[in-house]
């Protein structure tokens, strides 16, 4: 356990990160996502290059005043996003080149750009350009992507501190797959770069769980233990219980807001989090909640999840009412805040 402080407020680690991809948390307004207590959210430098664009960004003096945020916020540097573009960007020595989604129009990112585009949005925690490869490539591809990595990330880490900024952290991004020399060399060859912390990359893209344990029971030795670590992309809870007893520190991942889209929710079963069985998901369809008129959860802080019953959440997902995302979504991501506060908890009593 422990403190990170940052520009605009400390944070308890290890935490969780709910992602706010395009300046929002999908379906919630942001006092929505206040009352669920988090203490950072994370938002996309890629989609928040393109749309709402830096102009207007700068404009409002950063994405916390435009989004009426006042907490930290961790921006990625749009490298998995550009992985997942394959068919419209290309790799240089230089940076990424890339057709927007949105309009076709060509775009570069390079390792000192992605710093500038981070300045101006304003978040606490940035991370630099990276390039992300399928867990499951080949030692070729794999090396080759590491390496570029390493470059960019030493041309950021210089670019950073020649700019002098004071009012973010930089965080460098280790790589190489499955490959333990690899991962290796990459960890090593960050650390000489002094950054503020240190992000695992390039898992939860294609590997089992235990090839992705086996990564973090050697590299999280490789790394500092007295800066953040970082695991990109993770995960289900047993995943982040795993982790954390590991030495992870921050974690964010989609599933909580995806889930919700497609009316799969968390439910607290037990507080055993070494037995992998303390939650379960149910999916609101089923036939069996058309007439259950148990709340949706009964232990949340929101009154609306007390409130409403899950029969009524049925109803609203069958008839497609957006009333069924949003309360779907909030029981997600306070389940996930929840389950950090939980891993503090039990740290804290020599439990886990």
């Amino acid at each position: 356990m422990g403190i990170l402080k940052l520009a605009h407020g400390k944070v308890s680690t290890p935490f969780f990160m709910p992602i706010a991809t395009k300046a929002a948390v999908k379906t919630l307004s942001i006092d929505e996502v206040q009352s669920l207590r988090p203490e950072i959210i994370l938002s996309n430098t890629y989609h928040l290059y393109l749309q709402p664009g830096l102009d207007i960004l700068k404009k409002f003096g950063g994405l916390h005043k435009f989004m009426n945020w006042d907490k930290p916020i961790l921006t990625d540097s749009g490298g998995f996003q550009v992985f997942s573009l394959s068919k419209i960007r290309k790799i240089k020595d230089e940076g990424v080149e890339f057709q927007s989604h949105l309009d076709g129009s060509k775009h570069l990112l390079t390792p000192e750009k992605v710093v500038d585009i981070q300045k101006i949005i304003g978040s606490d925690i940035t991370m630099v350009l990276d390039q992300c490869i399928d867990s499951t490539s080949d030692r070729k591809e794999v090396q080759k992507a590491m390496e570029i990595t390493t470059c960019w990330a030493t041309r950021a880490r210089k670019y950073f501190l020649k700019k002098k900024i004071k009012d973010q952290l930089q965080f460098g991004i280790v790589q190489g797959a499955l490959f333990e020399d690899l991962r290796k060399q990459s960890a090593q060859e960050l650390k000489k770069l002094n950054f503020d912390g240190y992000a695992v990359g390039g898992l939860a893209v294609g590997e089992t769980n235990d090839e992705m344990y086996k990564v973090l029971n050697y590299i999280v030795d490789e790394l500092p233990d007295d800066r953040p670590r970082y695991l990109m992309g993770v995960g289900k809870p047993e995943n982040i219980v795993e982790a954390v007893k590991r030495g992870i520190d921050m974690f964010d991942c989609v599933i909580p807001t995806r889930e919700a889209r497609h009316g799969r929710l968390y439910i607290w079963k037990n507080s055993n989090l070494s037995s992998g069985k303390f939650y379960q998901t149910i999916n609101i369809s089923n036939e069996k909640f058309k007439t259950d008129k148990s709340p949706i959860n009964k232990d949340s802080k929101i009154p609306a999840l007390r409130n409403y019953s899950k029969a009524y959440l049925a109803h609203l997902y069958k008839t497609q009412e957006p009333l069924a995302l949003k309360l779907a979504t909030l029981n997600n991501v306070e389940f996930y805040l929840n389950l950090m506060r939980e891993i503090r908890r039990q740290i804290e009593k020599g439990k886990l």
